[in-house]
């Protein structure tokens, strides 16, 4: 039987990681003043080859590739990909960043993956796992001061700076939830989503009840992930 997608991806990061975390501190900072490492674009590149060498039928949507998404997403085979989520944390020297991945064909959820290599921690479509009761909200790092005053009282805050984090943290009900009201692009959120649908959480995306459905590639997305 051959591997699934998520599978061969989560074995080429792992068996990459060294290489990938010697290129954290060589970055450029982006015309959003945000920072892209060689780490993200060798993560990218390494998966853009094995898509290319075993899968020709599948397009890519990616972060570092925006040139591509509009029409790359209209394709019968697309994987959305974040390939270093929380690049500050990353070239940092903070463990907590990810990959994220999902993959769709004909408009339908296939697999996703949320990894988080220097910690170890791997959720992928089909893992069992064992939830946590949790009374953690995880909050986006976008949000300003103001935002921040005007949070529901009664929950322990937690801000990570990753999303993947956050969204494999949700997923596992060492959270109770998880939102971003500033809103989030589809490659940082579409694979949290869709385990999290997987696993029964609640989901709100766009103030819209949310069931696996493909998302744009250039807007933001608002949402709000619970365990209810």
């Amino acid at each position: 039987m051959s591997k699934s997608i998520c599978t061969s991806i989560k074995e080429l990061i792992e068996n990459n990681l060294e290489e990938i975390i010697s290129l954290r501190s060589q970055k450029t900072l982006k015309p959003d003043n945000s920072y892209v490492s060689k780490g993200d674009l060798l993560c990218e590149e390494l998966i853009k080859n094995f898509l290319k060498e075993n899968h020709p039928n599948i397009f890519l949507v990616s972060e570092e590739s925006p040139t591509d998404n509009i029409e790359n997403v209209k394709k019968p085979e697309v994987l959305i990909l974040d390939p270093i989520d929380g690049t500050e944390n990353f070239i940092s020297g903070l463990k907590e960043w990810g990959v994220a991945l999902s993959y769709y064909k004909n408009g339908k959820h296939q697999e996703s993956l949320l990894a988080m290599p220097e910690l170890n921690c791997y959720l992928k479509t089909g893992d069992k796992i064992e939830k946590f009761n949790s009374r953690i909200s995880g909050i986006s790092s976008s949000l300003t001061k103001e935002d921040m005053l005007k949070l529901e009282p009664g929950f322990e805050y937690r801000i990570i700076g990753c999303c993947v984090y956050n969204m494999y943290n949700v997923v596992m009900g060492s959270y109770y939830s998880f939102e971003n009201i500033k809103g989030a692009y589809v490659w940082d959120i579409i694979g949290g989503l869709n385990l999290a649908i997987e696993n029964g959480l609640k989901i709100v995306v766009n103030n819209k009840s949310y069931y696996g459905e493909l998302l744009e590639p250039n807007k933001k997305h608002t949402f709000r992930i619970t365990n209810e």
